[in-house]
C-alpha cells in the first residue's frame, strides 16, 4: 500500500507537494478542475451556492500539461498516481445522454490516450447528476473542529438547472430550464453506454477508470437518480464490463454513510479480494444518510485499523489518501488536518510492516 495526499488544481504547487513528502506521502491524486469558488455570478438553489464555474468545452487537457505537471511532482521526490474526475465541461452530455455525447464520448477517450501516454495510471471519476449536493458546516468533529454533514430534512430539493451538472456550471449562458427527471434505469444505461465505449481505449492505454461511490449515498437526489448509493451495487458497475481498467476508487467514508444492511468490512475484503480497487479515500463519519457528520479519521464508526488490515491481507499495492478532513484551529487549518490524517496513516501502515 503507498499513501498518498489529493490536491485540488489551485493546489497543485512546489509547496504542497513538498509538504506531501514531509509527511510521508509517495503519491499524488490530482484534479485538474478547482471546485468552491465564490463568485456572485454563481446561481443559488436550495440555499446552496453552485460550486463553479467550469466553462472549458473543447478545451481538452493537453499531453504538454499533464507532462508538466507529472515533472512537477516528480521533482518533488514523488509520483503521480491519478487524475480524479473529469471536467464537467468535457462530458456533461455523457452524463445527460445529450446530443453531444458521441462527440463527447471520443473527448474522453482522447484524453484517457493522453493520460497513458504521459504515463499516469489511474483517472478517476463518479458518474453523476447532482453531485456532491446538501452538505453543511459545522463543528462536528472533536473538539469542535469544523467539518462537514449531512442532513437531508433541511433542503428542498429543486429540479438541477440548465447549463449545471456535477453542482458545476458548464455554461453560464444556457437557456432557463432544468434537468428533468431521471431514472435507475436511465442512468445505468448511459454508465454502460460510458464504460462500453471507453474501457477498451483504457485496456490499450494501460490506465485504470476507478468509479467513486454516490455521495451523498441517496437513491435520489434533486430528481435524478443514484448509482452506487448501496455497497453491492459496486458489483453491478463492475460486471457492466468485467476489465482490470474497470476499476473503483473504494471511498470508505461514503460506503460508512450507506443506509445498508450489508456488512462494510465484508465489502471491503469482497472488492479488495478481486483487484478491483485502484486507489482508496480514507474519511470516518458518524451516522448514515439521511443524516451523518464527518469526524477526525480515528474518531468515528468506521475501524480504520481494521479496513487497512483487510487491505493488507488481500495484497492492495494501490494508494490511499485522506478524504477531506475536519479543520483544525491554527493557522494552516487544512494542511494541520491533513497532516493529522497522513501520521495515523502511516503510523498503521508501519505497524502493520512489522507484523
Amino acid at each position: 500500500m503507498k499513501l498518498g495526499l489529493g490536491l485540488y488544481r489551485h493546489m497543485l504547487t512546489p509547496e504542497n507537494f513538498q509538504f506531501a513528502k514531509q509527511a510521508g506521502a509517495t503519491h499524488i491524486i490530482a484534479h485538474m478542475v478547482d471546485y468552491f469558488h465564490d463568485s456572485p455570478k454563481l446561481p443559488e438553489t436550495d440555499g446552496q451556492r453552485s460550486w463553479g464555474i467550469s466553462d472549458n468545452r473543447g478545451k481538452l487537457w493537453t499531453v504538454k500539461e499533464l507532462s508538466e505537471l507529472k515533472d512537477s511532482i516528480n521533482a518533488a521526490g514523488l509520483e503521480l498516481y491519478a487524475i480524479e474526475n473529469f471536467d464537467p465541461s468535457h462530458w456533461y452530455d455523457v452524463l445527460l445522454d445529450g446530443p453531444q455525447k458521441q462527440a463527447q464520448l471520443e473527448d474522453i477517450k482522447t484524453t484517457i490516450r493522453r493520460l497513458g501516454q504521459v504515463g499516469i495510471p489511474v483517472m478517476g471519476y463518479c458518474f453523476t447528476l447532482a453531485g456532491v449536493w446538501g452538505h453543511v458546516v459545522g463543528p462536528w468533529a472533536r473538539g469542535g473542529a469544523e467539518s462537514v454533514g449531512f442532513d437531508l430534512s433541511k433542503w428542498k430539493q429543486t429540479p438541477i438547472p440548465a447549463g449545471q451538472i456535477w453542482n458545476m456550471v458548464y455554461d453560464p449562458d444556457a437557456a432557463p430550464g432544468v434537468v428533468g427527471p431521471v431514472s435507475a434505469d436511465q442512468m445505468w444505461q448511459r454508465v454502460s453506454d460510458f464504460l462500453r465505449a471507453v474501457v477498451p481505449v483504457a485496456e490499450e492505454a494501460g490506465v485504470r477508470l476507478a468509479a467513486h461511490p454516490d455521495d451523498p449515498p441517496m437513491p435520489e437526489l434533486r430528481g435524478t437518480a443514484r448509482l452506487v448509493y448501496k455497497r453491492g451495487l459496486y458489483q453491478k458497475l463492475l460486471d457492466i464490463i468485467p476489465s482490470r481498467s474497470n476499476s473503483l476508487e473504494c471511498c470508505i467514508g461514503t460506503l460508512g454513510e450507506m443506509a445498508d444492511d450489508s456488512d462494510l468490512y465484508q465489502m471491503i475484503d469482497h472488492y479488495s479480494g478481486q483487484k478491483a480497487i485502484s486507489y482508496v479515500h480514507l474519511r470516518n463519519v458518524r451516522g448514515k444518510v439521511p443524516k451523518y457528520h464527518e469526524v477526525f479519521i480515528d474518531e468515528g464508526e468506521v475501524d480504520m485499523v481494521r479496513m487497512l488490515k483487510i487491505l493488507r491481507k488481500n495484497n492492495f499495492d494501490g494508494v490511499i489518501i485522506p478524504d477531506h478532513t475536519p479543520q483544525m484551529t491554527c493557522g494552516a487549518s487544512w494542511h494541520a488536518g491533513m497532516a493529522f490524517a497522513l501520521g495515523y496513516i502511516r503510523g498503521v501502515l508501519q505497524t502493520l510492516d512489522s507484523e
